[in-house]
Formats: structure tokens, sequence, C-alpha cells
């Protein structure tokens, strides 16, 4: 305590000081002899406090999530009731949602560590440009140019320049493209690796020729780098579609310079023709083509299926129900394939880049990591499981994206983005250490037809009703994080994990 004369306080002699001194050492002693004397009650030596994580924090565009405060560590009572669903996508293999009990952590600040936040992390989506007409997929050319290309549903495809949307479209097909149906249109354009020299592009839509047959056709842009020549037009493949549902869509150019295409199995509900596990059709597979240097194409050597009697050659992988998006990892060349469920289960596949192809992801023997025909003690041999799957509490329609691989957000590097069209839901999934990992990161209110990525990487939704929005992040030393609540899964070792942000805005 320090005094001031001028406040009347008065300094007592030292003589007073010094006893004072020693009578309070005396009561401090005597009070630790005390304390020894009565142990406090403490937990056994390796049965830590229980403490559990709540669900996700969601938020709607613009809006950020709010933390509630960390729960009081209590036992948890039994119960007799089933858990309310969670918003996290399960691995196969879960034995039970009952989540691993974690050390009890006695202030956030004590998870804190250097560098980018603990996944999952917050997004939020902000507006990038409005459509006049349906969206279904947006790209870039690879030419420089940082211009975006969007596809529509009716069969036009627009640029949009320096977050401008052009007024003449950049392709005008709507005289060939089907759309009446609500799963026919215009789906998917690819831009050839070697645009920049050749002009060349490709489109995968449902023609009114043949009542909605597939056609994937080779384009060229004109003298003007903003309009396309639609008398360039070279039909590089047909494909005969039985019904006017599951019809795939995606183009994508994979490392390696071949065009991956995405077919679904034709339709209706189950595979009634059971095209995905036929060899011999291209429906319900994922072809692989190379389209440099031909009229329409040829079959790479080194396909799975080259030279098998009875199978078509252009086939890469099969067992798809209707893979609407699929994309490569630009970083590690790995495809990531979101397959729409039948009724119960949505998934994810992921194919490493040193697949040779050749695989079978399970349709229609399994719906996801289940048996689907029968419906019980089906044949799961040779057949690949997904890495992540949801069933239909949570959504009734997948829509896959990207990994992330853009700058601005080094904290979303690595994570692949998938969402659900119904729900609006949007998810991240990520390998850590061997493992899966998955957790919600945003809820919507949009019809998330599809995703896509720029030049630099940056990542945004497609929302069908006419928005094109862009992934933010807020910057990494914003995110705070609780501890992680670990499920326990199958023998592979797989995980999911769902955690509770801590304030951060």
């Amino acid at each position: 305590m320090t005094f001031h004369k001028h406040h009347g306080f008065r300094q007592p002699p030292w003589g007073v000081m010094v006893g004072s001194i020693l009578a309070l050492l005396m009561i401090l002693a005597l009070g630790c002899q005390a304390a020894r004397g009565t142990p406090t009650p403490s937990a056994p030596a390796g049965e830590p406090a229980e403490v559990t994580a709540q669900p996700t924090a969601t938020a709607r565009p613009g809006t950020s999530p709010v933390a509630e405060a960390a729960p009081t560590p209590t036992p948890a009572p039994p119960s007799p009731t089933a858990p309310p669903p969670s918003a996290t996508p399960t691995l196969p293999g879960d034995p039970s949602p009952t989540p691993a009990v974690l050390p009890a952590v006695r202030s956030p600040e004590e998870v804190i560590t250097p560098g980018p936040p603990r996944f999952p992390f917050t997004i939020t989506l902000e507006l990038f440009v409005s459509m006049p007409e349906p969206p279904t997929y947006v790209t870039h050319a690879g030419d420089g140019s940082g211009r975006l290309f969007v596809v529509t549903k009716p069969g036009r495809i627009w640029v949009v320049e320096n977050g401008t949307l052009r007024l003449q479209p950049f392709l005008d097909i709507s005289n060939l493209v089907k759309s009446d149906a609500y799963e026919q249109g215009l789906f998917s354009v690819a831009f050839a690796p070697d645009y920049a020299q050749s002009g060349e592009f490709y489109v995968n839509y449902t023609a009114r020729a043949g009542d909605g047959d597939t056609v994937v056709a080779r384009y060229r842009v004109s003298t003007d780098p903003n309009v396309a020549d639609p008398t360039s037009a070279e039909t590089v493949l047909v494909i005969d579609q039985p019904a006017a549902n599951h019809n795939g869509g995606q183009l994508q150019f994979g490392p390696d310079g071949y065009l991956y295409i995405g077919t679904g199995d034709g339709g209706r509900a189950g595979d009634p023709w059971d095209n995905a596990e036929n060899l011999g059709v291209l429906l319900g597979k994922m072809l692989r083509i190379d389209v440099k240097g031909t009229p329409t194409y040829t079959v790479p050597a080194d396909n799975p299926f080259v030279g098998q009697a009875g199978v078509r050659p252009e086939i890469w992988a099969y067992g798809l129900r209707n893979p609407w998006r699929f994309s490569f990892d630009r970083q590690t060349g790995d495809l990531y394939i979101a397959d729409v469920g039948q009724g119960k289960w949505e998934e994810v596949h992921v194919q490493p880049a040193s697949s040779r192809g050749g695989e079978h992801y399970g349709w229609d023997t399994m719906e996801g990591a289940h048996c689907f025909e029968p419906e019980t003690g089906c044949d799961m041999s040779g057949k690949e499981l997904p890495v992540v799957e949801y069933d239909h509490s949570l959504g009734c329609s997948i829509t896959g994206g990207y990994v992330y691989r853009g700058s601005q957000y080094p904290q979303l590097a690595g994570t692949y983005f998938f969402a659900d069209f119904c729900s609006g839901r949007i998810w991240g999934l990520r390998p850590e250490n061997g493992t899966w990992r998955a957790a919600e990161l945003l809820s919507t209110s949009y019809n998330i037809a599809s995703f896509g990525e720029d030049e630099a990487g940056e990542l945004y939704v497609v929302d069908l009703n006419g928005a094109i929005l862009r992934i933010t992040s807020a910057p990494a030393a914003d995110q705070v994080y609780l501890p992680l609540v670990v499920q326990a899964q199958g023998a592979d070792s797989r995980v999911a994990v769902s955690g509770r942000r801590a304030g951060g805005g």
C-alpha cells in the first residue's frame, strides 16, 4: 500500500511496521499447515473429468456463427432416448455415434496453437454476381485473363470479367439444348489445357435431338475473346439416355491432359436397366478419353479395360449412380467424386492420383457403404467404399465441389468442399494424419447446384436460383476453437469430427 501525506494518511513508525509483518507471516504459516492437513477431493489418476463439445455452429449467409458458452463439466446422465441427428457426415464403419471422452480443458486459451486454426473453421458467402437465368456451373479458362465463365441451364455460357457480367453470352446453344425436365440442360464446360493457343472448349448437355440424349461437343472461340463461334461445333460423343434423369453432366480435364466425363445410370430409380455395373455400356461410369488432335476422340492406351472383349474401353471407373459433380485436386491430382444417392445415402469417393483406374464404386449393389440390392447380405468384395457419407436427415442430393488451393484463406488449404442441394448445408472434408475428417461449415437457404474454382484457386458456390457466391473466411488469428470430439470408427481408424467455434466474430 502506498500512503500519500497530502491525502491525510500518516506513515506509521518502523517498529510498528516490523511487528505487523512478523504477525502476518505467522498467520500464513498456520494457514498452510491447516491446508495440508485437510486434502481436497480430486479425480483419481487416469480418470479426467468429462467435457462434451456442442455441434458445429452454423449461420445464414451474411452472418457469423455465434458460439454458446462452454458447458460446465458434468457427468452425462443415462438416457433411453436416441441422440439427435448430427450435422456432421459419418464415415463408413461407424460403430456408434457416441463421442470419445477427452480430458477437461481449463480455458480456451490452452488449446490455441500457432498457425491455422483447428478444423472445422468458419466460412461465409458473399454475393459475387447475379445471373438472369438458372446457373449450373462456373469455371475459368486457364488463359491468364482472370475471367469466369458461368453455364446456365437453358443453354448459354456467360462471361464475368472484373466482377461484371457481360451482356452478350459467350455461347448460346439454347436451340440445341433440351432443358424441360429438372435434370436436363447445359451442365458444364471444360476448357482445353491449351485453350490460350487452341481456343477449344467442350460442353456437356442434354439434346433436343434424341429426346434428351447426352452430347459432348467441341467449340472454338471466335476472333473476339468474349464470344465463341457457334458454327465451330464438333460432336465428340453421344450417349443414348433411356430416361430424363441421372444424366451426370460434369466435364473435367485431368492432370494427365485427358477429358473425364461423369455419366449417370440412365435414370428412373434403382437402376432398372443395371447399367452402372454393366461394363458394356457407358452409363453409370467415369469415362476417360483423349480429345486432342482428332475430330472426335481416341481411347488412352492405359485405360483399365482396353482390349477386353465386350467392355467399353472408354470406361475409367464404374458403379456410379449419378456423379453430378467431380473434380481434381490441382495440387495432388486426386479425384473427388460426389455420387448422388437413391433414397438414404449421399456419398463422396476419393480416387488417389496413383490409381490405374478400374474401381467399382458400389452402385447398385450398394448405396453408400450399405447394401442396396439385395438389402442385406450383399457382396461387398472388390468395391470401393466412400470416404464419407450422410443420410437423408441432412439432405437429399449431394453436390460435389473442389479442394481449396487458393491463397487468400490459408486455413482452408487442403479442404474439399461439398454441399446438399436440398438442405443448403455446406461441409468440409480433409485428410489429417492418415484419417478423413468431415464437419458442417455453414447452413444456408440456397439450392447449391455446383461449386466453381477460379484461376487463382478461390472457390465459388452456385445457387440454381441465380446467385454466384464467393467463399470467404475470417483470418486464422480471429478463429479460436474449443476441443474437438472425436468419434471412434471401425478398424480402418478413420474418424469423423465435430466441434464448436468459440468466439471469433
